[in-house]
């Protein structure tokens, strides 16, 4: 089961984090996987760690922002491998900011990367996937599109990540029946770059409010994608995998 042998795939976002766990975690399952992100050096690095597992990989420097860089981007894996079986649209970015003193051009550069960023992406690799006539499509999302975090002020994020759970859904019910397949996982605190980056006393609070009272791991999260990702999970499409540690339970 969640034999992942032969299988192409993509990580967004793959340089650190959730996205190097993720690439790490489809490669020891036998997918060959293209490391995106525009740090390039460091998704080279991945790349090198993902190739030491067996399979083929190799890093593309990509702006998901773009449409252009999305669409060469796409073009360049196709032209590397033939298809693309599963896309893990990961890449996202997190500006804490009073809503009153948020400038337009910090909302509108959270929204770009968290939520268009993921509509240019799925429209890109969805034509790929339409015309083989399968594919799985993965977005991360977060448990911040379900609650309001506290105490830091993210409304941007929140309203992005919200705004790519709905996207999956609608994503899913449009292409049930072309054979591609649509849903996203929403994380909890995960311990990453941007969550190492808050202040003490936010991250105290966060685990007070964590029924499991610690921050999950980005290794933690790869059996979730591992799942969507496989040919075991045919029947779950418009899924949103919530891996919070109860968080949005109480």
């Amino acid at each position: 089961m969640f034999d992942l042998t032969g299988k192409k795939a993509y990580v967004t976002g793959g340089a650190g984090g959730i996205g190097r766990a993720v690439s790490l975690g489809l490669a020891e399952r036998g997918a060959d996987v293209a490391i995106v992100d525009l740090a390039v050096d460091t998704a080279r690095q991945v790349a090198e760690e993902v190739k030491a597992k067996g399979v083929d990989s190799f890093a593309i420097e990509c702006d998901v922002t773009k449409e252009d860089q999305v669409q060469g981007m796409i073009k360049a894996i196709v032209g590397r491998w033939g298809r693309i079986d599963i896309a893990h649209n990961n890449a996202g970015i997190c500006i804490n900011e009073d809503a009153e003193n948020m400038s337009y051009a910090q909302w509108k550069k959270v929204i770009d990367v968290n939520l268009s960023s993921i509509f240019l992406t799925c429209k890109e690799v969805g034509k790929v996937m339409i015309a083989q006539g399968k594919g799985s499509i993965i977005n991360t999302a977060s448990m911040s599109g379900h609650i309001v975090n506290f105490p830091q002020p993210q409304c941007s994020y929140n309203a992005s990540k919200a705004g790519v759970i709905l996207l999956t859904k609608s994503l899913a019910v449009e292409w049930v029946n072309k054979g591609v397949r649509v849903n996203c996982i929403s994380p909890g605190y995960i311990g990453t770059a941007i969550t190492q980056r808050a202040c003490d006393a936010w991250k105290e609070s966060w685990k007070q409010q964590i029924p499991i009272h610690r921050l999950g791991t980005p290794e933690e999260l790869v059996s979730a994608i591992i799942y969507l990702a496989s040919d075991e999970s045919s029947y779950t499409t418009g899924c949103d995998v919530v891996v919070d540690g109860a968080f949005t339970c109480i």
